[in-house]
Formats: C-alpha cells, structure tokens, sequence
C-alpha cells in the first residue's frame, strides 16, 4: 500500500474491485476507435455528385420538373396568347418543346420558344426562380460534402474495423481494454483480441500519448476509451473518433478498501453531478474550434429542407393555370358576343378545340347550333 487514493482515467472493473474500493463514477465513458481523419476518408463513388440531395428529394424534383412541363403545354394549349387560331395554326409549346425549355432553365440557358402569354411566363419565372435557388442548394451542399469528406467514415463500427485490411489497430497494452475483448463472447471482439494478441509487439502500445502519435503518424487505428478519444479528437483537428462506442463504463476514484474516504468521495461527487458542475467542467475541457465542426455533420438535403421552394413552386403552377383559364374565359366572352352564342358552350369548344377532344368539341357545336335553331 503505497496512497490512500488514486485519481485517474481508472475504469470501474469487476478485477480492480476486488483489490481497491471505487467511489460512485465521476464520467461516463466507453470503447470506440480513433483514427485519422486522412486514414479514414471515404473513396469517392462513381456517382458522388448525386450525394447532395437524397433519394427522396431527387424523385421530388423529377416529379416537379415533369408536372412543371406539363403545365406549361397545358397553359400554352389554354392561353389564347400562346395560340391564336388553334384549329389552323399548330402550338410552338409541344410536350417536347416544354421539356427542353424546362431543361434549359436547370442548365441556366434560355431556351426556345419564348413565352408570351402571361399565364405562361408565371410558370416560366416560377421555375427560374425554383431552379435558381435548387442549385444554389445544390453547390453549396456539393462543397460541405467535398469540404468534410473525411466526416464520412467508411470505419462506423467495430466489424467494419475488422473487415478492412488498410489499418493496423491495438490498444494500450495490460489495459481494461485488451481484457474486455480477451473476455468477450461476441465473434467480432474475438477477432479483435486474436488480432492484437497475435501482433501484440506491433499493435499494443505503452501508454496513450504514444497511441495518439502513432495515429497521427501512421496508419493505425487506436481502440481505447472513448471519452479520451473525444479530448485527443478535440485538441487535434486530423482526428476523429468512430460513432459506435461499446462497453459502457464509467471513471471511478480508487481508495483502500474499507477506507474512510470512500464514502464522502462519492457523495462529493454525486453533489457536483447534481449541481451541473461536472457537466461544466466537461463542456469546459472538451469543447474545442475541432469539436464544434465535428458536430456540423455532412447529410444529404431532404424534401422538408426543400419544402419551401416546392410550396412556390405548387402556388405559381396553380396561378399560371388560373390565369390561362382567365384568359380564355374572357376571350370566350368576347367570342361569344361577337356569334351570338352562349358563353358556356363556347367556353367548352375552346376548351376541347385547344386539347383537341374531337367528339366533345363536336357535341359543343351541335348543342350551340341546336340553341340558336
């Protein structure tokens, strides 16, 4: 017996109880995986620059475009601006013709034809604008991806540690640690132990400031306590610790067993958790510039972020499509004083006449000519 009490990163272990008295623990920590951040960056894929936006938000936006070019033929079809004399005279706003023009706003490229009817260029600067802020979105979403790659780890979990072949891994050696996979019936901590016990003069190292250097300074991955790893992580920027932590465990103060301190450590203790000052002193001495931007985590752009410009987007279709039915209905008026016919039917024979319905248009006309007999 050489001190009455021992403070230090010592974790609570069944081994260690029966030798020392621990107080009730002071942190909370685990077992995960410090790397490199060079070391662990994900190989681009093939089609990494569809990684900004999601699955989902890229349906979305197809389905946006195509209902877009829809309603332009269809408010170009209605528009009497679009199509003066649409039983002799074919419209320049084709399906195809819609999709092109609809493609060179996302290029950022006028296209041909241009519109002139009002309702059509509500849709057409409602899609400039929605295309406009999309890929704005878009390339700044592009750069965070390119700028935090390194956050995108292919290593998340132990198994994927034990599957890649690139990284040599170890622990401190004699630790809680190596003795927690050494005693492990899980497969995956087997493979661990076996590895590190079979390499042990190359991947087990002496104490942790030799682990974090050997880290930073050459392809190995560290497996030890995770709320150390979070401080090396926080003082050194190429450092970043692997989301999956095991072994939940907790920093204890070592005593003498049956000694007289024990007890009133560990009320001291629970005081200072009560009173938030233990959770003070960790935001105090782990907060860093590093751990800040660690926190900013990379993720591909959801439909709700976007809900907003497919809200603008839905009102200008629906004013566009309001505003070609005005401007047929008040040409209709017009037509219909000048034949002496009813509104309503000549309204209808525009209608079937611009989307081409054949056999409405001519029961129209032979119920118009029946009213004026």
């Amino acid at each position: 017996q050489e001190a009455d009490i021992a403070v230090a990163p010592l974790t609570v272990t069944s081994a260690r109880e029966e030798v020392v008295s621990f107080t009730t623990p002071f942190l909370q920590t685990g077992i995960g995986i410090l790397l490199r951040k060079d070391t662990a960056s994900q190989d681009m894929s093939f089609f990494h620059f569809l990684s900004p936006f999601s699955k989902e938000t890229w349906t979305a936006l197809l389905f946006a475009y195509l209902l877009t070019c829809f309603c332009l033929f269809l408010v170009a079809r209605l528009s009497p601006c679009e199509w003066n004399e649409p039983k002799n005279e074919e419209n320049h706003f084709t399906f195809l013709n819609s999709l092109w023009f609809g493609a060179g706003a996302l290029a950022l490229q006028g296209a041909t034809p241009r519109p002139q009817a009002l309702s059509v260029r509500v849709i057409a600067v409602v899609w400039w604008l929605f295309t406009l802020a999309l890929l704005a979105a878009y390339i700044a979403n592009f750069t965070a991806l390119l700028s935090s790659g390194s956050e995108q780890l292919p290593i998340q979990t132990f198994e994927d540690l034990v599957k890649q072949r690139n990284l040599e891994f170890g622990t401190l050696e004699g630790s809680s640690t190596f003795y927690y996979f050494k005693n492990s019936k899980n497969p995956i901590h087997q493979m661990i132990y076996e590895y590190m016990e079979k390499r042990r003069e190359h991947v087990l190292v002496k104490t942790y400031q030799e682990a974090v250097q050997r880290v930073m300074d050459s392809n190995y991955a560290f497996i030890g306590e995770s709320i150390s790893q979070d401080l090396a992580a926080a003082r050194h920027c190429n450092l970043i610790r692997a989301p999956e932590v095991i072994g939940a465990r907790g920093f204890g103060i070592a005593t003498t067993q049956a000694s007289p301190w024990t007890k009133p450590l560990s009320i001291a203790v629970l005081k200072l958790r009560e009173s938030g000052d233990l959770d003070y002193l960790r935001n105090k001495w782990w907060e860093s510039s590093c751990l800040r931007q660690s926190r900013e985590r990379w993720g591909p752009l959801e439909p709700p972020a976007l809900g907003g410009l497919f809200l603008m987007l839905g009102i200008g279709l629906a004013l566009g499509i309001l505003a070609a039915l005005a401007e047929l209905s008040s040409s209709s008026r017009r037509a219909a004083a000048h034949a002496k016919k009813s509104c309503c039917s000549v309204f209808t024979e525009e209608i079937c006449t611009r989307l081409r319905i054949k056999g409405a248009a001519r029961q129209s006309q032979e119920t118009s000519g029946k009213a004026n007999a």
